[in-house]
């Protein structure tokens, strides 16, 4: 009892530390509130108030019906420009998208003919563009072929494919971003927090009175691992009900106590590895360069950005030992899919198992590294 008793007074020394460390409370709130509000809003995956302008060489109710089928939220009002001055108009930065539609074009629709529509991309911005250019063929197919259906020039097609986006019926680009940043987020600032704060002991000297008391390196450790997990915790806690949910307007499918639960099991893994990373640094800028290193590719190869089935098979074999992966996995289960814990236990699981392995080569290490340092 008196040895928890210890660890609890080491932890909240380490929070009453971080509190003082305005640098690290002021990275702890960005993170949190206008970071990922800025991930889920300012990158998007679908087109959004692009610019278009029509070279309308036609002037015909076609025409006009083509230009039409653009509107908000996914394209400005179409501006009217005249024919040959759209390449300027893209070089001056004023559209992204020109659609040029030729002379005669309604009278070869009406013949049977295949008349071109020309579309120039300022594909300078390309997540505009690429995603641009399909909303464009689309919207301009639709609107030609209901032109051709009802002057019964062409048959409606003999299968009609209905599709349905589960789990985001309305493909809401903001909710996944949203909670992918906060995911991110939650990676990040664990293991800095955590790591900073053993190398500012260590470059402070204050880990040499630490270790004149009847403390071990195991209560050092650990207390280090709880104070920085339940910080993180909190304000992930706060982010999720204010900022996801209040500021975005972000739904969740699943049980927040549950979410909650496996971002705690998360941050005892991270937290861990933080700890690991700050025994192999000798100083803050190696941390870094560290963090860089190992944090940088659990993110990317986690499945936030891209699913884990598109990865070689290798490498989705190679990344079981990320705990980033299992958090990711569950988190996305749990936010989007309603999951319970018989359907996340196994990643809860993972985590567990690998918060554990770190933790015991973490204490390996802490203590070696003390003896060095003395």
């Amino acid at each position: 009892m008196q040895r928890l008793a210890c660890i609890f007074w080491l932890g909240l020394k380490e929070i009453m530390s971080l509190r003082r460390d305005w640098v690290m409370m002021a990275l702890l709130v960005w993170s949190f509130t206008l970071s990922p509000v800025m991930e889920a809003t300012g990158v998007a995956n679908s087109v959004n108030n692009a610019s278009i302008a029509f070279a309308d060489e036609d002037n015909s109710p076609l025409s006009r019906a083509l230009a039409a089928g653009f509107f908000l939220p996914e394209f400005q009002p179409v501006v009217q420009i005249e024919p040959g001055t759209g390449a300027a108009d893209m070089d001056a930065g004023r559209f992204i998208f020109v659609v040029a539609v030729p002379p005669g074009f309604e009278k070869d629709v009406r013949a049977g003919h295949a008349p071109e529509i020309q579309v120039l991309i300022d594909a300078t911005a390309m997540e505009q563009a690429g995603i641009g250019a399909n909303y464009i063929m689309n919207i301009l197919s639709t609107e030609i072929t209901r032109y051709a259906i009802g002057k019964e020039i062409t048959a409606p097609p003999p299968v009609e494919i209905i599709l349905r986006s589960a789990f985001n019926p309305n493909r809401d680009t903001v909710r996944f971003a949203g909670i992918v940043a906060l995911i991110g987020q939650i990676m990040w600032l664990t293991t800095i927090l955590t790591g900073a704060a053993m190398i500012r002991e260590r470059e402070h000297g204050t880990i040499e009175h630490l270790l004149a008391m009847p403390l071990s390196a195991f209560d050092i450790a650990v207390a280090k691992i709880w104070a920085n997990a339940a910080v993180v915790l909190v304000a992930a806690a706060l982010s999720l009900t204010f900022v996801m949910q209040g500021s975005l307007g972000i739904s969740i499918a699943g049980s927040k106590a549950l979410f909650l639960l496996g971002t705690a099991l998360f941050l005892f893994t991270a937290t861990a590895l933080g700890v690991f990373l700050a025994t192999i640094a000798r100083s803050m800028a190696q941390f870094a360069l560290l963090v860089m290193l190992i944090i940088l590719p659990m993110l990317m190869l986690s499945g936030g950005e891209t699913p884990v089935e598109g990865q070689p098979e290798w490498l989705q074999i190679a990344t079981l030992i990320l705990p980033s992966r299992h958090y990711m996995a569950a988190s996305q289960a749990i936010v989007f899919k309603g999951a319970g814990l018989e359907t996340v236990w196994p990643e809860f699981l993972w985590l567990t198992g690998l918060g554990i392995l770190l933790l015991a080569t973490s204490l390996l290490r802490f203590r070696k590294s003390v003896i060095h340092d003395s």
